[in-house]
């Protein structure tokens, strides 16, 4: 059983990261934070398959759980994800049943699914050869998604249903964000969180500031990505910058 799964097990609630640099060591300082999850983005980041392993054994060594976010529903995509060390995958644009269905049987050796056995490296360390299955954690950021809900988490072995908030407003025809927002936003996450409570399904989703976890969180969710790391490095850089250029001015 992954990391993730045993502590969803438990009831808790967990709190991850997001890099799209292709730099390991800025997963490994995010995994060192005590983040529960570092997800690597390859479907809107720059982290390729030259750096995915490094970055892979960097989260874990820090101590979180690697997670990547694939860039498609693509069963080569997701088995090289997971046989690279990933402990689970995040599929983009889950928006039926059935896609659900081709995300699970990808994670999954047969006779449960087609994934291809090939474990180069165990899930999180790569001292063994296992054939561990990965976390299947599937997107729902549409339209469709919303209005499938039900049926995508009717599927066994879909582990969680994670909200790309930015996507799902888009497509409801209201303005990007992170977060819930009140109105159409917030009614079609409201389906999202009632459809995983049904079904004993973890739900996640992504937060751009503090407020936005503690609201996530007491709605129920309970794998909230909580920072990005480019989001870190330009807030921190633009903090720095405005002391420094504050300081100068008033001893001028």
């Amino acid at each position: 059983m992954s990391t993730l799964i045993s502590t969803w097990s438990a009831g808790a609630t967990t709190l991850g990261s997001w890099t799209t640099l292709n730099t390991p060591v800025v997963a490994e300082s995010l995994a060192l934070v005590g983040h529960d999850y570092v997800c690597l983005d390859q479907q809107h980041g720059i982290v390729n398959d030259d750096s995915l392993v490094a970055s892979l054994i960097a989260v874990a060594a820090g101590g979180a759980a690697p997670l990547v976010r694939v860039s498609a529903n693509e069963a080569g995509l997701i088995s090289k994800a997971l046989d690279s060390g990933a402990e689970g995958v995040i599929v983009p644009l889950v928006n039926d049943g059935s896609d659900a269905e081709r995300a699970v049987r990808s994670c999954r050796y047969p006779p449960r699914g087609d994934r291809s056995i090939g474990p180069i490296r165990t899930a999180g360390s790569g001292r063994t050869r296992t054939f561990a299955e990965g976390t299947c954690i599937v997107m729902a950021e549409s339209v469709s998604a919303v209005d499938n809900i039900d049926d995508i988490c009717s599927v066994p072995g879909v582990d969680a249903v994670y909200v790309g908030p930015a996507d799902l407003a888009a497509s409801l025809g209201v303005p990007p964000a992170l977060g819930v927002v009140p109105g159409v936003h917030a009614e079609a996450i409201a389906k999202i969180l009632d459809a995983c409570a049904r079904h004993d399904i973890v739900a996640g989703i992504h937060c751009g500031t503090t407020q936005q976890v503690i609201e996530c969180a007491e709605m129920g969710f309970r794998m909230i990505t909580i920072s990005t790391d480019t989001q870190l490095l330009s807030t921190a850089a633009a903090g720095r910058f405005g002391e420094v250029r504050s300081a100068m001015a008033s001893n001028s």
